[in-house]
């Protein structure tokens, strides 16, 4: 309990509070309150003395300036005047109840001060415009008004050169659309960053706003817009967050920044946070923040600014020109050229992996054996020649493009080579299920090479998802559908030359241009610069896809027919009853060619088929020819 209380105002004692909160002190406390000016600067007080500000945020910052780490114990009381520190301290905004958290010695912490070029900032300060972070007010906007924010948030985004100096000297050139530094937002409900920032670890946070592309700066206002939290955990890529206990920001121009809704101008921002600055009695809404522990707790400075421009997109930015995807930074550029680059030169390892691959999955076709194929699959190195031939399509680089074209021409000759005499010596005609299935692509198959594009593309580009590529592999199946064309030429079967050399060609098409176009996204090549090889490739996926169309139009025809024939499950002719099951058609002739199965107790007459044939046309509105395998049941 306090012994003596300095109750410090200035000119508020002309309101209708004043000699209700002495009243108050005198009832309820029974101290008689000494009245003093904030300009009082007061020497170190002795225990049981509580300093009571009854001012409004301008005097009580000067009040806290004057009275950095010391012993003082202060309380604030609610003012009309003074909605910062409510919002800072969380305050109760009843003055009696303000009073009584001031005696409560649960509520007594020291916490930490931020100050910008020596001047206390209690709300945040912010340089440019951050875009929607500190518009807190999102929560309590209409729908419509979220909407219209959003889009004007879109439009004139600008930059600024920064160099950013924290408190362990690192320096930072970078550029910005805005930058706003806050000690902590623990008070406040609708904050985007709220409950995340500790308020006694003496650091600042700074979030540094920098889209490298529309895509990202788009992102990252849907989270604010619609998700309205950002988690330290998982920034969104356009922003870069740095907490330090001190922090110099500097440009080349004088810089206009908002501290606690004030428009002021300097050279340079110094912004210091102050840990343990000031003694306080907190708000009850503060009591799951409060430190009880005399030692300061000591943080490292952390410091995320992997995605903030650099280099040339640091320029491009400057020109005001924000790219729809972002352009890949030199170091990501040349490491990941160089590796397709080798990746591009046929060699004895790759011509060694090919002949290998190819006699493995000819092998599994002939023995019907899917693990064997699949470990061609996997064995297979035609997707690395094919990802760099993407690269070299964005890049219209002649020498890749030339490589990456000779390596796969070789390595399918080597594969058409090698399969036609494994056929030739094996001397074995059946065309298995397995080579049955590579006879009829379709859009599913060349959306399948689409998505394994995508996937070889990104796994090239990323590092750390460079073991994803064997699977990858397995998906789009490269060498099998090769072997299988070898086989037709070794059986001189055209239709198996022309089914599995189209489903090879729109796989080869369809990650060729996926992974271009992905190489785009990861921004490997400005799309005026690939515009050339995109059309190119674009142009001869069209003519693969026309075929594909048809071949997926004629199975959802059969689809379609297989589905009304598997209505008819039982049939009773005269006194027979018998089952029937469909399986397999084939509409490739002027009549349907429906194969069944029927299992009944009695041997079928030639009218019974007759009938069943009769029953199965009607399904399907069209001519057919059956095919039965009848089956009896013995009881």
């Amino acid at each position: 309990m306090y012994k003596r209380v300095n109750l410090i105002v200035d000119n508020l004692q002309a309101s209708d509070d004043f000699p209700n909160i002495v009243e108050h002190l005198r009832a309820h406390y029974k101290i008689e309150p000494a009245i003093f000016s904030s300009k009082e600067v007061f020497a170190q007080e002795s225990e049981g003395v509580l300093c009571l500000l009854y001012l409004d945020d301008e005097a009580i910052k000067h009040f806290f300036k004057n009275h950095l780490n010391t012993a003082h114990h202060v309380g604030i009381l609610p003012t009309k005047s003074a909605p910062l520190s409510i919002k800072k301290f969380a305050l109760a905004k009843d003055i009696f109840e303000a009073i009584d958290d001031a005696f409560n010695d649960e509520l007594l912490s020291r916490v930490d001060l931020l100050l910008c070029n020596e001047y206390v900032a209690f709300n945040r300060i912010t340089v440019g415009s951050m875009r929607g972070l500190n518009q807190v007010e999102l929560l309590e906007t209409s729908k419509l008004k979220k909407v219209r924010l959003f889009f004007e948030n879109l439009k004139n985004i600008t930059f600024t050169k920064y160099t950013l100096t924290t408190s362990k000297e690192q320096k930072i050139e970078t550029v910005a659309s805005g930058i706003t530094i806050i000690e902590n937002e623990a008070t406040s409900e609708k904050a985007a960053i709220s409950g995340e920032l500790s308020i006694h670890d003496g650091k600042l946070n700074a979030f540094i706003l920098a889209p490298t592309s529309l895509l990202s700066y788009l992102w990252y206002l849907i989270s604010l817009f619609i998700y309205q939290k950002i988690s330290l955990l998982a920034l969104p890529k356009s922003l870069g967050f740095i907490k330090t206990s001190k922090l110099t920001v500097g440009s080349d121009k004088p810089i206009d920044y908002i501290l606690d809704g004030n428009l002021l101008s300097a050279k340079e921002l110094e912004l210091v946070s102050l840990q343990d600055a000031i003694t306080l009695h907190l708000g009850k809404k503060l009591k799951e923040h409060i430190r009880f522990e005399e030692r300061p707790i000591e943080e490292k400075d952390s410091i995320k600014i992997g995605s903030l421009p650099v280099g040339e997109v640091k320029n491009l930015l400057m020109d005001n020109k924000l790219p729809l995807f972002k352009k890949a930074s030199e170091e990501e550029f040349k490491e990941v050229f160089l590796s397709l680059r080798n990746s591009a030169k046929f060699s004895f390892v790759f011509l060694t992996l090919m002949v290998l691959s190819t006699l493995l999955a000819t092998t599994g076709l002939f023995g019907n054996s899917a693990p064997v194929i699949i470990g061609a699959m996997i064995l297979a190195p035609l997707m690395a020649p094919i990802v760099s031939l993407a690269m070299g399509v964005v890049r219209a680089e002649k020498v890749l493009l030339t490589q990456s074209l000779q390596t796969l021409a070789f390595g399918i000759l080597t594969a058409l080579a090698c399969s036609y005499l494994f056929t030739s010596f094996i001397t074995l005609e059946q065309i298995t299920p397995e080579m049955q299935s590579r006879l009829n692509p379709n859009i599913l198959d060349l959306m399948v090479a689409i998505f394994s594009g995508i996937a070889g593309a990104y796994a090239a580009a990323k590092e750390e998802v460079a073991k994803s590529l064997a699977g990858v592999a397995i998906a789009v199946a490269l060498v099998p559908p090769l072997s299988v064309t070898g086989i037709g030429i070794g059986l001189g079967n055209p239709d198996v030359i022309y089914g599995s050399f189209l489903l090879f060609s729109a796989n080869l098409v369809g990650m060729t241009l996926s992974g271009a176009l992905t190489f785009i996204v990861l921004g490997f090549s400005p799309v005026n610069r690939a515009k050339k090889g995109l059309l190119y490739t674009a142009a001869l996926l069209a003519i693969v896809t026309i075929p594909l169309t048809l071949s997926f139009y004629e199975m959802k025809k059969q689809n379609d027919y297989m589905q009304r024939l598997e209505q008819v499950q039982t049939m009773q002719i005269g006194e027979k009853k018998l089952e029937i099951s469909v399986k397999s058609i084939d509409d490739t002739k002027e009549a349907l060619v429906v194969n069944i199965e029927t299992l009944s107790s009695t041997t079928l007459s030639n009218g019974d088929f007759d009938a069943i044939k009769e029953a199965l046309r009607k399904q399907v509105d069209k001519e057919i020819i059956l095919e039965v395998t009848p089956r009896i049941k013995v009881n």
